[in-house]
């Protein structure tokens, strides 16, 4: 299901762009997701920064090449490689400057304090490569086929002080095959990622999964079904 597609079907109304800042640490595929449905005008969003803890993530560059302003927060000024905490006062610090309605954490691999959390201008998603509320953490391909699970995917979900346990919005699904390996697996799921991210993100922009002003996401009280929503996207 594409994000067009999706636009014809959701509310049809013109809304101001969602301001959103990335927070990355790696290649930034689903990054790149989100800069291609922008330009193309099919998402009402504005990529207002990118954070990086790593100074050779390829995000940066994707990001560079949108004219997108980076800020890269992976070493202090002597050299040494920033502690949680540190990044945490120089990323607080830029994301108050910048002021962001959305804060997506799209392959970030930090792990985030309460504090930072809590005192965030924004509510913040994380994108997880699983179906929580299983398969916390680290490894998720691995551990599902490991378990003989007959399904997988990705989730995103609200981030809170305790790792992937926020409210899950929405999933992509797909059945785990004979002959998958975590690295097949990873392949398909990430296939999931790129069409899961943009769909939460235009329901947010369109007020289906409307940003409170509490830095929380509540859901809607529509006719919609309960959270997650959910896509059966397998490949």
């Amino acid at each position: 299901m594409s994000v067009n597609n999706l636009q014809q079907g959701v509310i049809q109304q013109q809304t101001k762009p969602l301001r959103i800042a990335v927070l990355v640490s790696g290649n930034g595929s689903n990054l790149q997701v989100l800069i291609d449905a922008m330009q193309a005008g099919a998402l009402p969003i504005e990529i207002i920064g990118i954070i990086s803890n790593r100074e050779d993530a390829y995000a940066i560059t994707r990001a560079q090449q949108a004219s997108i302003p980076v800020a890269v927060l992976s070493h202090t000024a002597s050299g040494k490689r920033m502690g949680i905490k540190t990044f945490e006062t120089h990323a607080s610090a830029q994301l108050a400057a910048w002021q962001p309605d959305l804060i997506v954490l799209a392959g970030f691999m930090r792990v985030l304090s309460a504090a930072f959390i809590d005192s965030a201008p924004a509510p913040m998603i994380n994108l997880h490569p699983a179906l929580l509320p299983a398969y916390k953490g680290l490894d998720t391909h691995q551990r599902a086929i490991q378990a003989g699970e007959r399904h997988h995917g990705c989730s995103i979900h609200v981030v809170t002080a305790e790792l992937d346990a926020g409210q899950v919005l929405t999933q992509a699904l797909l059945n785990i095959k004979t002959k998958d390996t975590a690295d097949s697996l990873q392949t398909r799921v990430q296939v999931l990622e790129h069409q899961l991210l943009p769909w939460t993100i235009l329901l947010l922009a369109k007020g289906v999964l409307p940003l409170d002003v509490n830095n929380k996401l509540s859901e809607s009280e529509s006719h919609l079904p309960a959270l997650p929503l959910k896509l059966w996207l397998d490949n």
